[in-house]
């Protein structure tokens, strides 16, 4: 078999395996992993319709599979299933999250039936209050103020808001961006963002942390035309440059801070701590017209960011803890996906051509270190500082078979159609591809 034919049965075959667990119970939920032991029938959890980890993250799935492939009819009655769950949901959701609420159930409609999503964006915009969304999360206890990163938080609200477009895109967009300037912190070198302003700790990368908060306020900037918005962008850039290392041509920035808050790494090289969701910083300045940050062009601090990822040594596990998961939110895939946007985004130069062999680095991981039987494919990844190190197979699209399953078809599709293969945008990502190639164009 040729290479794309390779990547795309693997990932056929892993979202087979998913598919294969869908469960009906008021609409499709999906367990969030399948333990090797018979533990009896699993019921819905309670974040069944998330993106992260329920059934609003099948809709990226879906929506990459129709890119070179009819739906089958389980994979239409699926797509049916997701649309009438979460619009019938939306009345009652009170939490407002991207990955973990209504941001991310918007996501999942627009994707699989564009205009759809405006039920949950107008119960966002229901819920907002001058602070940001309230939470349902417990990372704070006894409170339910208002987080800010991209997870769990505002930013992520003002991501989708500014991806879906539409009516509600501008007040939401509004609403939230200026809760973030309310809630920074301001130190020597710019502007800083916690999850929670109450926390005394900092995860200062992408997914919970400044630099995807300074990019959401970037791309919402850009398009609400507010230079309060893309200054404070600009200021929380500044404060991520003071806190890492621009050593050896690359860049990154510690996973925590003070590093003693947690068990891990210092310095990751995943999507949600680490310099290939950084990256995205930098190039939602580019988007919002920004040149510089510090002396330092961004486009430079984007090229630096993936010199670090290409120099780190993954995938390779090469060590407990340094690359035990090949998930989306935190290993292979992710930064697979993180490549393969910044190939097609300097498409015909010498560095697209290392950053294509480098997303093929990490499709060829996936497939060393699958896991198949009739059922289909799936992964597991390891937990060293556990007794049990050898986690159960995940399903879902950030930690699991789904979001794997996703990047495979994409880098079959992209070997067989080229640079300019359209990509499945979603809301924390689509300025780092060029226009011509976005699924979904923000209004």
């Amino acid at each position: 078999m040729t290479a794309s034919e390779v990547y795309r049965e693997l990932g056929e075959a892993a979202w087979t395996w998913v598919l294969g667990l869908v469960r009906d119970d008021e609409g499709p939920w999906l367990p969030e992993s399948v333990p090797e032991e018979d533990t009896g029938d699993p019921a819905p959890g309670e974040d069944r319709d998330s993106l992260y980890s329920g059934i609003a993250g099948l809709a990226p799935v879906l929506a990459e599979i129709a890119r070179y492939r009819a739906l089958s009819e389980p994979e239409q009655a699926l797509a049916t299933g997701i649309v009438n769950r979460l619009s019938a949901q939306a009345p009652a959701v009170t939490e407002s999250s991207l990955y973990l609420g209504l941001a991310g159930h918007a996501t999942a409609l627009r994707l699989l039936a564009p205009g759809s999503e405006a039920v949950v964006l107008r119960r966002l915009a229901e819920l907002a209050t001058p602070e940001g969304w309230r939470t349902t999360t417990t990372i704070v206890p006894d409170s339910d103020a208002p987080l800010t990163d991209i997870i769990m938080g505002v930013a992520g609200v003002v991501m989708t808001a500014v991806w879906a477009g539409g009516e509600y895109a501008e007040p939401l967009a509004t609403t939230g961006g200026e809760a973030l300037l309310r809630m920074a912190d301001r130190t020597e070198a710019g502007l800083d963002w916690g999850i929670s302003p109450s926390l005394d700790w900092r995860c200062p990368n992408y997914s919970h942390g400044t630099a995807g908060v300074a990019a959401a306020l970037a791309v919402a900037g850009a398009a609400l035309h507010r230079e309060d918005f893309v200054s404070a962008a600009v200021a929380g850039a500044r404060h991520v440059l003071a806190m890492g290392s621009l050593a050896d041509g690359g860049f990154v920035v510690p996973h925590t801070i003070p590093p003693s808050k947690r068990e891990v790494e210092p310095v990751t090289y995943t999507w949600c701590h680490g310099p290939a969701g950084t990256s995205h910083l930098f190039t939602a300045l580019a988007h919002a017209g920004v040149d510089e940050v510090a002396g330092h062009g961004v486009d430079e601090l984007r090229q630096r960011c993936l010199a670090s990822v290409l120099a780190s040594g993954l995938p390779e596990r090469l060590r407990p803890g340094f690359w035990d998961n090949d998930g989306r939110c935190c290993g292979t895939a992710g930064v697979g996906d993180v490549l393969l946007d910044a190939a097609q985004d300097c498409a015909g130069t010498p560095r697209a051509d290392t950053l294509v062999s480098a997303a093929l680095r990490m499709g060829d991981a996936l497939v060393e270190r699958a896991v198949r039987d009739a059922a289909g494919a799936r992964w597991r990844f390891v937990e060293y500082r556990i007794d049990t190190p050898l986690l159960p197979p995940g399903t879902s699209w950030m930690q699991g078979a789904a979001g794997m399953a996703a990047y495979l078809l994409r880098l079959a599709r992209y070997l067989d159609t080229g640079p300019d293969a359209p990509v499945v945008d979603r809301p924390d990502q689509w300025w780092a591809v060029p226009a011509r190639v976005r699924g979904q164009q923000p209004s």
